[in-house]
């Protein structure tokens, strides 16, 4: 609550500050895992270093992403911080103009090895890790709708709901939240469209950290029934959802009724200990008004049966 207590100032002599001061934190980190090093040792863009190398170029987009940016001329805000650099004990950066010069050198390869730059540093972050750790990876696959107003933007393109955009696929760890591999696409490519090569990528890399048992898990959009096969006799576990196909659900319809049991989800709530009275629902007040057909979910059953796809020689354990 509020108090009266007097307050009492007093003038300081000049300082310098910086909002983001954690950032300092993140250049130990790259420091100490030496993620500079491995860049400079891969990815070879530059004819001559003079003064920056590929690693000052890397780390000064992923900084500035950090420190909040989102284009590329908010590089201008940071050289010109004297804060920042002092920080980061630096006496300059790279200008947005130089930056976008390092970028146009770019081409496939170069991305390659500097992901692969990355993941030898990723692999020195996880052998700090416990024994614990190492139990099971689970990796996450996904696509996502990154939309743009450009108009000169190589590889932009009309996605499924009409916008210009670029369709992203990513591969994260679900135990620790980060991305493992990102793949750009354009905009209207399948959602599956090189899952199964950064499948393959990123099983290698979790087995190479020393990971145990690996899980992968996706919607219905990376279910590619014709590499089920050799991932069960590579000893990989999926979780993938599956399209709803004639066969499939015929099979699911002739279950025996005692084959189903509820499905029990978890309830949805802020987590807080006060409970408070529900608030009106405006949506369903103007639905009923108008006369409009309201469905409502009453109930979920889900069952477990054996099912063999078309692409596959064994059959494998399903939920409906």
């Amino acid at each position: 609550m509020f108090t009266r207590t007097p307050l009492h100032f007093d003038l300081a002599q000049r300082d310098r500050a910086l909002a983001t001061g954690g950032i300092g934190v993140v250049h130990e980190l790259a420091k100490q895992v030496g993620l500079f090093e491995s860049i400079d040792r891969r990815v070879h863009v530059l004819k001559a270093h003079k003064p920056y190398h590929e690693s000052d170029h890397a780390l000064n987009f992923a900084y500035s992403a950090l420190c909040g940016g989102q284009t590329i001329e908010d590089l201008e805000l940071l050289r010109k911080n004297e804060a920042y650099l002092d920080l980061l004990g630096a006496q300059r950066i790279p200008d947005p103009t130089t930056a976008g010069d390092f970028c146009r050198r770019f081409t496939i390869d170069a991305v390659a090895e500097l992901q692969a730059a990355i993941n030898e540093s990723r692999l020195r972050v996880w052998a700090r890790q416990p024994e614990a750790f190492f139990a099971k990876a689970t990796i996450d696959f996904d696509g996502t709708y990154v939309a743009t107003d450009g108009e000169r933007r190589e590889g932009v393109d009309i996605n499924y709901k009409g916008e210009w955009s670029y369709h992203p696929l990513v591969a994260s760890l679900a135990n620790t939240r980060e991305p493992l591999e990102i793949e750009n696409r354009r905009g209207n490519r399948p959602s599956h469209e090189g899952a199964a090569e950064m499948a393959d990528r990123t099983i290698a890399l979790v087995r190479k950290a020393g990971f145990r048992s690996v899980l992968l898990r996706g919607d219905t959009a990376f279910s590619q029934s014709q590499h089920l096969d050799r991932w069960h006799e590579d000893g990989v576990e999926f979780i993938f959802g599956y399209a709803a196909n004639t066969p499939l659900v015929m099979q699911a319809a002739n279950l025996p009724n005692a084959s189903w049991t509820p499905l029990k989800r978890k309830k949805r709530g802020s987590g807080s200990e006060l409970q408070r009275s529900p608030r009106e629902n405006h949506r369903k007040a103007i639905v009923e008004e108008r006369g409009y057909k309201n469905l409502r979910l009453e109930r979920e059953d889900v069952a477990e049966m054996r099912y063999q796809p078309s692409a596959c020689s064994r059959e494998f354990g399903w939920w409906s």
